[in-house]
């Protein structure tokens, strides 16, 4: 629920500011400064959130493992598999930053 919580911060949060920023009038660099604004928060509240869930599950196969060594391999696999969709939010948040301040999708309304 945490992870869920996380995600939906980060997406508000890129969404929001750029959003509010492609609505305003007239000076580009202000607008572009708040898209940056907007991807640095973005991007850096998913690393945190996925350096957090990666560290909560490594601990917990950890755990697993020393409780259980027989089923060390199927957690072993679904831990790998955990980390790999967390860490898939991060670089799925990092893709959405990098449209935003590079492919400029909503060009035709900063005149660029």
């Amino acid at each position: 629920m945490k992870k869920l919580g996380v995600v939906a911060l980060s997406a508000l949060m890129v969404l929001g500011m750029s959003s509010g920023a492609m609505a305003a009038e007239g000076d580009v660099a202000l607008t572009i400064g708040i898209i940056s604004i907007a991807a640095i928060l973005g991007v850096s509240i998913a690393a945190i959130g996925c350096g957090f869930s990666m560290a909560v599950m490594v601990y917990s196969a950890c755990s697993g493992i020393a409780r259980n060594p027989e089923a060390s391999g199927k957690i072993t696999v679904a831990m790998i598999l955990g980390i790999a969709f967390a860490e898939s939010l991060t670089i799925f948040t990092l893709v959405i930053a990098l449209i935003l301040l590079f492919a400029h999708p909503f060009g035709h309304l900063l005149g660029v």
